[in-house]
C-alpha cells in the first residue's frame, strides 16, 4: 500500500458514518474516520488522497452545529460531501441551504444531469437512491454544476468546475442504493486517483 494513499472521513454524526467507512475498505483503500474539530493544520499533514464529508442529524444554519475550517476546500485535496456533509460544502461555498418543504425520508429517483461522479451512467437516467434529509441546497454554490436532481431535490448533486469539490443529497453507501458503490469508486478511483491494493 502506498503511504500517500488514504481517505480521510470526517464524521459529523450520521448513523452511516461507519458504512461509509467499510464500502471504502471494500474497494480495498485504506481509510480513517476523525471528528470535525480536526484542524486543517492537521488535515494537511495528514495527508489525505481525499476526504469524505458524512451525513448528520444537524442543520448548516444551527447553533453551534460541527462545521468545517472553509480552507479545507482550497487544499486542492478531493472532497465528497454526503448528505450534511453536502450541505456544509455548499454552505462554505456561499450556496444557501434551507429547510425543505417536505422532509425526505426514503427511496428517491435520482435523474443523472453528468458529472464524473456518475460516469457509466446514462445522462437523463434514473437510478433509485436513498433520501435522508430535512434541509437542501436551494441553488448550486457560485462555480458548481448541479449534476443530478430528484423530483423534492432540484440539487441532488454537485460538482465545481475547477476544483475536485463535489456533494451528494442522498446516501451511496447504503444498499438502497444500488448503484451507491459505483458513485464512491467514482470518487476514489476517477477523482482521487486511488489504488485498490489494500488489505485488512
Amino acid at each position: 500500500m502506498s503511504e500517500q494513499q488514504r481517505i480521510l472521513i470526517i464524521d459529523f454524526g450520521s448513523q452511516y458514518t461507519q458504512l461509509i467507512a467499510r464500502r471504502v475498505r471494500e474497494a480495498h483503500v485504506y481509510c480513517e474516520i476523525h471528528p470535525p474539530s480536526r484542524t486543517i493544520e492537521w488535515i494537511r499533514e495528514w495527508s489525505p488522497t481525499g476526504i469524505i464529508l458524512s451525513g448528520g442529524p444537524n442543520s448548516v444554519y444551527g447553533e453551534s452545529v460541527p462545521t468545517a475550517d472553509p480552507g479545507l476546500l482550497e487544499l486542492g485535496t478531493p472532497v465528497l460531501g454526503v448528505c450534511y456533509g453536502m450541505q456544509l460544502l455548499a454552505h462554505l461555498s456561499g450556496g444557501k441551504v434551507e429547510r425543505a418543504a417536505r422532509r425526505e425520508y426514503g427511496r428517491a429517483a435520482l435523474t443523472v444531469l453528468g458529472g464524473t461522479l456518475f460516469e457509466g451512467f446514462g445522462e437523463g437516467e434514473e437510478t433509485p437512491v436513498w433520501m435522508s434529509h430535512g434541509d437542501h441546497v436551494d441553488s448550486a454554490p457560485a462555480g458548481y454544476d448541479v449534476v443530478a436532481r430528484s423530483l423534492n431535490s432540484p440539487v441532488a448533486a454537485i460538482q465545481h468546475r475547477q476544483k475536485p469539490l463535489f456533494g451528494v443529497q442522498f446516501h451511496p453507501e447504503v444498499a438502497h442504493t444500488p448503484r451507491g458503490g459505483e458513485i464512491l469508486n467514482n470518487f476514489l478511483f476517477a477523482v482521487c486517483g486511488c489504488t485498490p491494493d489494500w488489505t485488512p
